[in-house]
Formats: C-alpha cells, sequence, structure tokens
C-alpha cells in the first residue's frame, strides 16, 4: 500500500526540516541536561520562584530530585512539545494540501497509483519524520545524560517518557494530515491543522498556572500527556498515552478516507 518512489522522495523532502529541529532540540537539550548541578540548579530554581506563574505556564518546576525529574521540568513542558509539534505543522500540510493547492496532485493521480496508496505514503512520511525526531531525542539525552552524570538517568522511564512524548506527536501529526486531507486550499489547511495544536497548547498553559485557569485542562488533549505520572508508573498516566495514539490510528484512517473520496477538481 506504500509507493516507494513517492515515499523516498518525500523523506528527502523532510531531511531539512529533521535536521534544522534537531540542531535546535540538540542545543537545547545539551545545555539543559549540562545544567543539572547543584548550583546552577538553585539559579533556575530561582527563575521559578520570581516568575512562578510564567514558569509554571510552561511546566517549569523547582526542586527535581533526581536527573530525570529535572529533565522533565525544563524539557518536557516547552521545548520536547514546541519544536516536534512545529515539525507536524509544516510537514503535514506540504504532504497534501500544498500538492492540490498548487494543482500538482495531478501528476501524482495520473500515475497507475490508487489516491489511498498516495495518501497512506504521505502519512507514512509524516509518522517517520515524527518517528525519528523523537528517536533522535531519546538517544541525544541519554548521551548527553550519560556523558555528564554516569548512571543517574533512569533510562526505562526515559523510554517509558518518550513513548508517551511519541503518542502525542503522532496525534498532533494525525491532525495536521487530516486537515491537509480535508482542505484543498493550504491556508485552511495551515489555519485547521496548525491551529487546533497551537490553541490546545495555549490552554494547557493556562491549566498549568492553576487557579480558576485550571479548568482549562479538560479542554486540551496535552493534559492526557502526563510526564510526572509516566516516570513515576502510573498506569493512568499510560492509560492516556494510549488513547493518544488510539485517535491519532483514527484521525490518520479519517484523512485516507476522506482524500480517497473527495472531488479533487484536478
Amino acid at each position: 500500500m506504500t509507493n516507494m518512489a513517492l515515499y523516498k522522495r518525500e523523506m528527502k523532502g523532510s531531511i531539512k526540516l529533521l535536521v534544522i529541529f534537531s540542531a535546535v532540540i540538540t542545543l537545547y537539550v545539551s545545555i539543559i541536561i549540562g545544567m543539572y548541578d547543584p548550583e546552577l540548579m538553585k539559579t533556575l530554581d530561582g527563575f521559578v520562584e520570581a516568575m512562578p506563574e510564567l514558569m509554571a505556564s510552561v511546566g517549569m518546576k523547582a526542586d527535581a530530585a533526581t536527573l530525570l525529574g529535572f529533565m522533565v521540568s525544563y524539557l518536557y513542558g516547552f521545548i520536547l512539545l514546541i519544536f516536534p509539534m512545529l515539525f507536524c505543522i509544516l510537514r503535514g500540510n506540504a504532504l497534501i494540501a500544498k500538492y492540490v493547492d498548487k494543482g500538482s496532485m495531478a501528476l501524482l493521480t495520473a500515475a497507475p497509483v490508487k489516491r489511498r496508496t498516495i495518501a497512506f505514503t504521505q502519512m507514512k512520511v509524516l509518522v517517520s519524520g515524527i518517528l525519528l525526531l523523537i528517536l533522535y531525542s531519546t538517544i541525544l539525552e541519554f548521551i548527553c545524560a550519560e556523558s555528564g552524570f554516569p548512571g543517574e538517568l533512569d533510562i526505562t522511564s526515559l523510554i517509558m517518557l518518550n513513548g508517551g512524548l511519541l503518542c502525542l506527536h503522532l496525534f498532533i501529526g494525525s491532525i495536521c494530515f487530516l486537515s491537509s486531507c480535508l482542505f484543498s486550499d493550504t491556508k485552511y489547511s495551515i489555519g485547521f491543522g496548525a491551529g487546533i495544536p497551537i490553541l490546545m497548547y495555549v490552554l494547557q498553559m493556562l491549566a498549568n498556572v492553576g487557579g480558576d485557569a485550571e479548568t482549562a485542562k479538560y479542554f486540551t488533549f496535552f493534559t492526557l500527556f502526563h510526564p510526572d505520572g509516566i516516570i513515576a508508573g502510573e498506569s493512568q498516566a499510560a492509560v492516556s498515552s494510549l488513547i493518544l495514539l488510539a485517535g491519532a490510528i483514527i484521525l490518520y484512517a479519517l484523512g485516507i478516507i476522506i482524500f480517497d473520496r473527495k472531488d479533487l477538481h484536478l
């Protein structure tokens, strides 16, 4: 069901974005993990205490007891959410809607390849990119942690944590992919594909602040990704990640069905 020629070409098109976002993640991950030091941690905790609401909005908390807990506080509330999400938004739109909007989809559909094969191949390109980005982040975190603080990282918990992170970004990617399949105009594809995840993240930021704004957590899917719960081994956190994964599968399948049946006006 995969067109390998198309898959290889589109994966080449993903390389530039993957390199850019991997470089940014490398910068932040190496710097943050390098700050796992009593003196530097006091400085970071000082920022949290000075601006509690601002720091809480991006998931940053003080007094982390372990290296992984420190990484969760300073990487999993903003850095490892935003940059993979941007990759999903940019790549998701370019795989279907951009082709239709420019009229290039006629070249793909003119070939003896079924529409569903084209859509499935493009979906596979997006999923492959997300997998590579999260896998790279996991390997990078392991290397940085072991080189600077050997033996202090709970590797099993890190793998479980990034498994949950992968489920979240697969779900975000499915929203972008569905929007790309649903709309033939890139402005609408980007509007919905980018607008929904960004709105959900803003709601999550409000929920993190607490108080009356905490009710916003009931209106965003980011609540289903619970890093602290995952590393603590809570079953509810694992179930929430599986819900994200199931949702991603449904939305990807829906996107393929919609593209297969829609009138492209080519």
